[in-house]
């Protein structure tokens, strides 16, 4: 009861103090249109009013008055709080103004000669329109250079004011203007800006936001040394990987640290605060443009609907569980057989969706009665089959366990789902695919001809989605090299000239979601995954970014490649027909569909050879089912790859790096 008594008591303090505030506002707001008017008519009449004038003067000004307050009532500017007053606030002043002016001018012209008392002058009007609008407007505008003021007082004075570090902003456009604002009226960033760098001729020795723009990106050497920096903040609304390399590459001259902005987007909508500025990131560095989704039609898809997903407390499996929590689905089936994984995103999704139907189930895709008791259970309408074993050295030597995941558990998944009647059936598959020279891409490739097979027996929709490696998945390449960094090196690279796509798993599986709503069945959808990135560039980027210098702080060395790996990875086949989508990052490809008798008797060898676990025969049987395939043999031996450039051998390099499996 107390506490009841307590809140009511603060509800009454805080109206109390409203209320009071907008009195104050009010009372602003009446002093500056009287004194408008009164000044207007002032101006008019030269300052030397006659009895006539003011009795004149006493009949119009309240009701003139009484309009103007009116207008900006209706304009809506006593929603709008003073110390934060913007350029988006300043067309309902405007507004006031005009349409208040309209209506004083409509009287003066309608009322009759009798009525002349009531008439205010033409030149009146026009002054008093601009002196009306521009006092309301400049006390508001007072108001918030005294609270920017006060905050950089308190900024300056307050505690900790002088371990502020000094910064540059990089980029002077409208992401700047708006970062320079943001910073300089917030206290306790720890932030003091020196000035900006742009490369824009225009805007050398020019100021905005108070700011100068003291040179171009090629001046931060002598700009660094000058102000004692330690760090700079990227501010372009959309910089390009070429612009980001860029800048990382003249500051890493200077040893400075590198962070950035959110994307302007992001900010001017509220997703995120201009506050969290980062570190700058390896995904910065891919230079990727965003991902557009078709949400209306990802809405039919998933909305209200039982949702499926296989492998969901891995990498992908979680990021796909998160995008279809945000599309509303009627239940949520997260099916993981690691248990602390699937606890780790169930726990997840339960914080970000408590509204949201979520079913954790511990599930092996290869357990045929665990799988269709779900399915009794629980009917799902779409399945996300992301389960699979992806490292590629790893199923080298482990090879039936790749085909039993990869390959068997998704034809069962899959034959399960179309007896259930499932809608959507879309299978994660990899660039690793195609021409695979891996016992994981050819298990990939055969679960894809296994979908194929199942889309022409079935009702369900069965497609299959397929791109290269992810930066941030389990395995990953990045989180190895920062654990490699973190122990003081060296960085492990097995080929200089080793290309690989990348994309964010956010972008991922927007995509999956994106290229599962267009699916009518056996298709092949590729995503489009840029440009192929250079693993050796961004072994020298995540050095970079860390803040040590390459080959000095922490070396990079080679060690070769290994079994079932590939220097460039691919996403089409010569042989597949690829047309464009309504998505511009989707592309679709028909290949030609296996017969169902070789399908069948595939499915037969294959689960014979991985029953007894005949590895040597199971790469046979592989390289005879998959005619493009480039599989060696588990007692081949691995090919001895010299690495070393002679410019290495000169330089004394030695080629003994270890790359962990990007996908």
């Amino acid at each position: 009861m107390m506490m009841g008594k307590d809140i009511r008591q603060l509800r009454t303090r805080l109206g109390l103090v409203r209320l009071r505030a907008k009195r104050y506002q009010l009372a602003a707001d009446l002093s500056v249109l009287l004194g408008a008017f009164v000044f207007a008519y002032l101006l008019r009449f030269d300052f030397d009013l006659t009895e006539r004038d003011l009795h004149r003067l006493s009949i119009q000004l309240p009701y003139v008055v009484l309009i103007e307050f009116l207008a900006l009532l209706l304009a809506g500017v006593y929603r709008f709080i003073w110390r934060y007053i913007g350029m988006a606030e300043v067309k309902s002043f405007f507004m006031a103004g005009w349409w208040s002016s309209l209506i004083v001018l409509g009287l003066r012209l309608g009322l009759p000669e009798r009525m002349d008392d009531w008439r205010v002058p033409l030149s009146v009007i026009l002054m008093n329109a601009f002196f009306a609008t521009g006092g309301t407007l400049g006390v508001r505008v007072l108001r918030r250079a005294v609270y920017e003021w006060e905050k950089r007082l308190q900024e300056t004075t307050g505690a900790g004011s002088g371990d502020r570090k000094s910064v540059l902003l990089i980029g002077a456009g409208r992401a700047g203007m708006i970062a320079a604002r943001e910073i300089r009226s917030r206290g306790g960033m720890g932030l003091r800006i020196e000035g900006f760098v742009d490369d824009d001729p225009n805007k050398q020795g020019k100021m905005i936001q108070g700011v100068k723009v003291l040179g171009t990106t090629a001046d931060l050497p002598f700009l660094v040394r000058e102000y004692e920096l330690d760090h700079v903040i990227i501010t372009i609304a959309h910089a390009s990987r070429r612009e980001f390399r860029r800048i990382l590459d003249i500051c890493e001259q200077g040893s400075l640290k590198v962070k950035v902005i959110p994307g302007l987007e992001d900010i001017i909508q509220g997703r995120v605060r201009l506050t969290r500025i980062r570190d700058l990131q390896i995904e910065d560095l891919l230079g990727r443009e965003p991902v557009h989704l078709d949400e209306e039609n990802v809405m039919r898809f998933l909305t209200g609907k039982c949702v499926m997903v296989t492998g969901s407390g891995g990498s992908i499996g979680s990021e796909l569980a998160r995008q279809v929590a945000n599309f509303a689905p009627g239940k949520l089936l997260l099916a993981e057989r690691a248990e602390f994984a699937l606890f780790e995103i169930e726990r997840e999704l339960r914080s970000a969706w408590p509204e949201l139907q979520i079913v954790p189930l511990v599930a092996d895709v290869c357990d045929e009665t665990r799988l269709r008791t779900i399915f009794e259970e629980h009917a799902p309408q779409v399945v996300l089959h992301a389960a699979a074993h992806k490292h590629v050295p790893m199923m080298e030597s482990n090879a039936t366990e790749a085909v039993k995941n990869n390959v068997l558990a998704t034809n069962l998944l899959g034959e399960i789902a179309g007896e259930s009647g499932v809608e959507v059936f879309v299978l994660i598959s990899t660039d690793k695919a195609v021409r695979p020279t891996s016992v994981m891409g050819a298990s990939k490739r055969v679960a894809e001809l296994m979908i194929q097979d199942l889309n022409a027996r079935h009702a369900t929709r069965y497609v299959a989605v397929r791109f290269g490696n992810v930066i941030g998945s389990t395995g990953s390449v990045i989180p190895i090299f920062l654990e490699q960094i973190h122990k003081g090196g060296p960085v492990t690279v097995t080929h200089p000239n080793m290309m690989r796509y990348f994309m964010t798993i956010s972008e991922a599986a927007q995509l999956v979601l994106q290229a599962g709503t267009m699916g009518q069945g056996g298709e092949i959808f590729i995503l489009d995954m840029g440009e192929p990135v250079s693993i050796l560039d961004l072994a020298r980027d995540t050095i970079a970014l860390s803040g040590l210098k390459p080959y000095e702080d922490i070396d990079i060395v080679f060690t070769g490649m290994r079994p079932g790996e590939k220097l460039f990875e691919e996403l089409n086949m010569l042989d597949e027909q690829v047309g464009k989508t309504t998505h511009p990052k989707i592309f679709i490809g028909k290949i030609a569909a296996y017969p169902e008798e070789k399908i069948e008797q595939a499915r037969a060898e294959l689960f014979r050879l991985t029953r007894n676990g005949h590895s040597r025969e199971l790469y046979k049987f592989l390289s005879e089912l998959l005619p493009e395939a480039q599989l060696a043999t588990p007692q081949s031996p691995t090919p001895t790859v010299d690495v070393q450039s002679p410019d290495m051998r000169a330089a004394g390099l030695e080629c003994r790096v270890e790359l962990e499996e990007i996908m």
